[in-house]
């Protein structure tokens, strides 16, 4: 599981994961979609049986993950860098994925892990475009207005924000509810009441970077 907490930026090893904003954004799009952060939660969840012989490991795991999620998601809304606001997003989500997997809801962790890759990877795609026309200004306080001038963009981050958001009927309501609801199925209330204080915090720091932007 440290191999697993280092490789999906959970805390407390999860400083390297905004460093590595520094990139080209598709290189972050794929950093944060593809297997890269989320080889943690893939190797829980085919641990599945050694995993749910131990509610201990259990416990620990989603414990873990739920105080990555809603320090990942506090942390966002310090930032007005476009690309640290979706690094300490991704980090924020992918908590609820060990959570997920952590509490025994194998199944919802696997399925965030899925639809968080198609939304994250749009969200930085979108922020590389805004990026690009704006002459490589990443500060969202030196934007806005960029609703006529880069419709593309915009409508690409709306999208991308209702489903990490998870307004329905966008995909990461099914996910991150599936998640959330695991944690209180499998008899973990206070996972789950921090699940969805995650979530409205998550709402507020996106909607904010798409308001500002």
């Amino acid at each position: 599981f440290i191999g697993c907490a280092a490789k999906s930026a959970q805390i407390p090893l999860h400083t390297w994961l905004p460093d590595a904003m520094e990139g080209p954004t598709p290189v972050s799009a794929l950093i944060h979609a593809a297997t890269m952060v989320t080889a943690g939660v893939y190797l829980i969840a085919r641990f599945a049986p050694l995993w749910s012989a131990s509610p201990d490991a259990q416990e620990l795991v989603g414990v873990i993950g739920a105080l990555t999620a809603i320090a990942g998601a506090v942390l966002g809304c310090a930032q007005w860098d476009i690309k640290r606001i979706l690094a300490y997003s991704t980090m924020s989500q992918i908590g609820y994925m060990i959570m997920g997997v952590g509490v025994g809801a194998y199944d919802s962790g696997v399925f965030h892990f899925l639809t968080h890759a198609f939304f994250k990877a749009q969200l930085f795609l979108a922020a590389g475009i805004v990026i690009h026309a704006l002459a490589n200004e990443q500060d969202v306080r030196r934007m806005g207005g960029l609703r006529t001038r880069t419709p593309f963009a915009f409508i690409a981050t709306l999208l991308g924000v209702l489903a990490i958001s998870g307004v329905p009927p966008f995909s990461g309501f099914f996910s991150k509810d599936a998640v959330v609801y695991g944690a209180l199925e499998t008899g973990h209330p206070w996972l789950y009441a921090i699940g969805v204080i995650t979530a409205g915090i998550t709402a507020y720091y996106m909607f904010r970077l798409l308001f500002v932007t």
